[in-house]
């Protein structure tokens, strides 16, 4: 079987692999990657588990080859945080209860994390329609959407003590009055 060599940043790793034509992004980062966090459920790009970001827009990678994602950034739900360092939309989701089985949460984590990036004070009808290309089996979405939410104001908070910590710094390296 013939294969394709493809280069791709994932998580800001640059990866090199030669792949089949036809092998699906999401098999390329689970298997060849070993970056299982990605899932893989309906593989018609109907239940959202397997999205991921590409080049920063949202992507269900089972409905694209790796060869496809030659040269492209890559961002999975890895890439969000860690186990003693969680990310807040994480953090959100673990104290609201956004998840259940977990079989839903990776795609649901990117696409709020995309929302949440794109538009910081999203409304829930905004957070409703993002969540709903993403099927859950078990929650009936109000604990995510309510994680979303809480992960907003967290962000926001986080950013406003950013802006103002950066503020009082350059005030303090400024040149007295004179």
């Amino acid at each position: 079987m013939s294969t394709i060599d493809i280069a791709v940043k994932v998580n800001g790793k640059l990866r090199k692999a030669s792949v089949p034509p036809r092998l699906l992004l999401s098999d390329f980062i689970r298997q060849n990657l070993s970056l299982p966090g990605t899932h893989v459920g309906c593989e018609h790009g109907v239940c959202g588990c397997c999205t991921i970001m590409v080049d920063g827009a949202p992507v269900r990678s089972c409905l694209m080859f790796a060869v496809q994602a030659d040269g492209s950034e890559i961002s999975t739900v890895e890439a969000l945080g860690k186990v003693d360092a969680l990310h807040p939309i994480q953090q959100a989701f673990w104290e609201e209860h956004g998840l259940q089985c977990g079989f839903c949460t990776p795609g649901m984590l990117i696409v709020a994390q995309d929302l949440l990036q794109r538009n910081p004070d999203p409304t829930e009808e905004e957070i409703r329609d993002v969540v709903s290309d993403n099927l859950c089996r078990c929650t009936g979405y109000q604990n995510i959407i309510t994680s979303i939410q809480k992960a907003a104001g967290r962000m926001r908070e986080v950013e406003a003590s950013t802006r103002i910590r950066g503020n009082t710094a350059a005030v303090a390296k400024a040149e007295p009055v004179q």
